[in-house]
């Protein structure tokens, strides 16, 4: 469990850092080679301790101990010269083991700011180490802030779905156990936790003899292609237990040092994009399917290196699932035939807020393979979390029963592989093997394979390639270096004429247009009138219709209607919007991912009868007009106090004195198992505070610099990077302590309304943070007394408290909006569902 303020020391390290260095992963670098650094310190300090000697600085290393760093005269520069050289020479130190060595390798200061680097060193100063679960965990958290790396095509994986993959498998205490594109070494962890989690009395692992402990963590091994991911997790599987963990540096598309290597579990999520720039990957002879694709080649090689009892779990891009390329198809033939048992299918958000790219798992083990005539299938549509950005949680979540499907499949292929065996199978979605093999596709869709009773209506499913409804063209791009192909009469669109936020744009003019010259002259071409608009590269999924004749750019793929009779543009553009993670999971390329037209004309929609089309065109315009107007309530509102010339002007702190908070010791655990709700910076996200994260004791407040502050106080942050952005505020609705990151205004007379001041604080907001916060501070804070020589206009108490009454009024109304729109949001996937997935959902509750 992770403790509260190991986690507030984690994140005033990201505070401090975050100026100069901007970028997520630099700065859980930067922390994790300070920390590491630290704890050698420690272990060294410890060793002396007990009667030994300094092993990590010692020699000529003794210099860069770090009570040479905090000793108290040394200045800012020499600190900072001291720190970097350390660093970069850390690597080097005979004193210290290989796992060290391999985590300062290529380490060096990215900045050189002293007193950034001074703060920073001050809050590292603060930890100490403690090779314990607890600062494992706290690792995970700091690991948690990497979020994607686009650029690889690598995507943290949600930890409740690691831990459900895990579960699945069921790795053994004796068993070899690989991630061979680890990341952080999510997979690798939860594996080891769940061993120990299964040998057990009291305590996690200890029924293990310590030779069975030894061999454990021997048996993981990792692989990754980048020196950072592999320094993170190298100091991730040491903080949580492993001794002398195995992560190599390694391509394992291109390197053949450990071809011959198998293992008995392996787990992974790997990157599934080719190189930057467009370059192409260059696989070893030993795959025994030919492509260049990352994806392809993972999964082969994973399917490869399993031993002959083992068993794998691997998250795919949808593209594995249904590609009909060569190599896609030869490599579902052979997974079918020789290791495949099942294929659970993820909603298509479970990646965001980074890519709402749909993807599905597949499950392999080649021991029950052998034994199984058919595959499983199973569809999650709710993991337990909300699909949008924000990815809450929710109740309904489906990964239970997912695990219990799997789980009673295996148990019926091992009754198999002992003999015959009666075992009741009801409620699983299986498809033969021999029936996936008819088509020489060797399609991995369950929905596939969904008996035609299944389905809700006899609606046609209709490609887009189907010339006798639809026509797909590409668009083109005039020379930039002709100025007579520009500034035209002819509307020619980009990705700026279809906003991010729009459902479906109506595009009735554009940014820029180009001559007939201009279009003689290129691939571009005048498209007909309600021509539905598809980005297909880069930014892909957004969709428009053509209110105006336009031309496009070659980011879209334009689908005209040939039979009117057959279709109408807007329930195709509807359509098109059930189909984003399908067109994410095959789009291909370097730098710029794109869709072909080859590959697009593939995609089926289905298509009832016109008269149905122009019903659920009507239903769904009716909501979404709903929704476009309570968007614009919510974006226009603001809490606004219009200021009459009249009210006389007076200080703040002539009404109010500011307090700060504090923090209770972490030491002490009788602080922290109190009731009393304790407000840092995090728990500023409302208007008015109901609870917070963390509650502390009546013990520790009194014994700390913490304050408690009755119902009612306004609170305001003074210390935190996100005033760069914005200034949170709020009011407590029960006697809370704070933080001193924080401050209270507490009454001193009466005249000002507290909640007047909270609301027009609100509305000057962006005036204050100008004024208020100090110039060239690493963490922005507001200026020491800024509050109290504050200004503001002063109506007389009955005058304040109708302002204030309007604005709450007010607030009400807006608030219904927010839920005006998910009603909504919910009938249009309803109404598209009729269409969609009805057909699913009747057959879901036997699959």
């Amino acid at each position: 469990m992770l403790d509260t303020e190991t986690k507030r020391r984690i994140d005033s390290c990201r505070d401090i850092l975050v100026g100069k260095v901007p970028d997520p992963k630099s700065q859980v670098e930067q922390i994790t080679i300070a920390l590491i650094y630290k704890f050698m310190d420690d272990m060294d300090a410890n060793s002396e301790l007990l009667g030994g000697k300094r092993q990590y600085f010692a020699g000529l290393y003794a210099r860069f101990g770090w009570s040479q760093l905090m000793a108290p005269g040394m200045g800012g520069q020499d600190i900072l010269n001291l720190y970097s050289e350390a660093i970069a020479k850390m690597n080097e130190n005979p004193g210290i083991p290989t796992l060290f060595r391999d985590i300062f390798k290529n380490a060096y200061l990215p900045y050189r700011d002293p007193e950034t680097l001074r703060a920073f060193l001050k809050e590292i100063n603060s930890f100490s180490y403690d090779h314990s679960e607890r600062l494992g965990d706290a690792f995970e958290y700091l690991l948690s802030v990497l979020g994607a790396q686009g650029d690889a095509g690598q995507f943290r994986t949600p930890r409740h779905l690691i831990d459900f993959l895990v579960d699945v498998i069921d790795p053994q205490k004796n068993e070899t156990v690989l991630d061979p594109a680890c990341g952080t070494a999510g997979f690798l962890i939860s594996a080891y936790k769940h061993i120990l989690a299964n040998n057990q009395k009291q305590r996690p692992g200890d029924t293990l003899t310590p030779d069975e402990r030894t061999r454990l963590v021997s048996n993981f091994q990792g692989y990754d292609i980048s020196p950072d991911m592999v320094r993170l997790s190298l100091a991730n599987l040491y903080l949580h237990g492993f001794p002398n963990p195995s992560v190599e540096e390694y391509d394992t598309l291109t390197s053949e040092e450990h071809w011959n290597d198998t293992f008995d579990v392996i787990l992974a999520n790997p990157p599934f994009m080719s190189p930057k720039g467009g370059g192409v990957i260059r696989p070893h002879k030993q795959f025994s399917i030919q492509s260049n694709r990352s994806e392809v080649l993972f999964v082969d090689y994973i399917a490869e290196h399993l031993s002959p009892q083992g068993r794998a779990a691997i998250i795919v891009p949808e593209g594995i699932i249904f590609q009909s390329g060569t190599a896609y198809r030869a490599l579902r033939k052979e997974l079918v035939r020789t290791s495949l048992v099942a294929v659970v299918s993820l909603p298509a958000g479970v990646f965001q807020p980074y890519s709402g790219v749909k993807t599905s798992v597949l499950i392999l083990d080649k021991r029950l393979a052998r034994h199984a005539q058919e595959v499983l299938f199973v569809k999650i549509t709710n993991d337990g979390f909300g699909l949008g950005a924000q990815r809450r949680e929710t109740i309904g979540s489906e990964l239970p029963e997912a695990k219990a499907k799997l789980r009673a499949w295996f148990h019926h292929l091992r009754k198999t592989a002992i003999g015959p065996t009666t075992s009741k199978l009801d409620g699983l979605h299986l498809v033969e093997k021999s029936r996936i093999g008819e088509n020489v596709d060797w399609n991995l869709s369950g929905e596939r394979y969904r008996d035609g009773s299944a389905r809700i209506t006899d609606f046609e499913l209709v490609s887009l390639g189907n010339k006798e409804v639809f026509q797909v063209d590409s668009g083109g791009t005039p020379s930039s270096t002709e100025e007579a192909y520009w500034n035209g009469g002819i509307n020619w669109a980009t990705l700026a004429d279809l906003p991010q936020n729009d459902f479906i744009t109506d595009i009735t003019h554009t940014k820029r247009t180009i001559s007939e010259e201009g279009l003689r002259n290129s691939s571009a071409k005048v498209l007909p009138l309600n021509t539905v608009i598809v980005s297909t590269r880069a930014t892909i999924g957004r969709i428009g219709i053509a209110r105006v004749p336009l031309a496009t750019n070659q980011g879209f793929k334009n689908i005209s209607i040939v039979d009117e009779a057959r279709a109408i543009p807007e329930f195709v553009a509807l359509m098109m919007t059930q189909l984003v993670p399908q067109m994410e999971a095959m789009a291909t390329g370097g730098t710029f991912k794109e869709i072909s037209k080859s590959a697009l004309c593939t995609l089926e929609i289905p298509l009832p009868p016109l008269v149905v089309q122009q019903e659920i065109v009507a239903e769904i315009t009716g909501y979404q007009r709903v929704i476009n107007g309570a968007k614009q309530v919510l974006t226009a509102y603001q809490p606004r106090i219009a200021v009459q010339p009249e009210w006389p002007v007076v200080e703040l702190g002539e009404y109010y004195a500011t307090s700060s908070g504090g923090t209770p010791s972490k030491a002490e655990a009788a602080f922290w198992s109190g009731s009393i709700p304790w407000v840092s910076p995090k728990d500023m996200k409302s208007d008015f505070l109901v609870d917070t994260e963390d509650h502390v004791s009546n013990e520790a407040v009194a014994s700390s610099a913490t304050r408690l502050v009755p119902a009612n106080t306004l609170l305001c942050v003074v210390r935190s990077s996100i005033l760069k952005h914005a200034l949170p505020l709020a009011l407590t609705t029960k006697d809370m302590c704070f933080n001193q990151d924080i401050t209270a205004f507490k009454p001193k007379k009466e005249g000002l309304d507290v909640e007047f001041l909270f609301y027009f604080m609100k509305s000057e907001s962006e005036n204050i943070l100008r004024r208020a916060i100090k110039p060239g501070v690493t963490v922005e804070s507001v200026q020491s007394g800024f509050f109290k020589e504050y200004q503001l206009p002063l109506p007389d108490l009955t005058i304040q408290r109708q302002l204030v009454a309007e604005i709450e009024a007010e607030q009400r109304l807006v608030a219904a909006n927010r839920e005006l729109i998910e009603r909504m949001d919910t009938r249009i996937q309803s109404a598209i569902g009729r269409v969609w997935g009805a057909a699913v959902q009747q057959v879901e509750s036997v699959s």
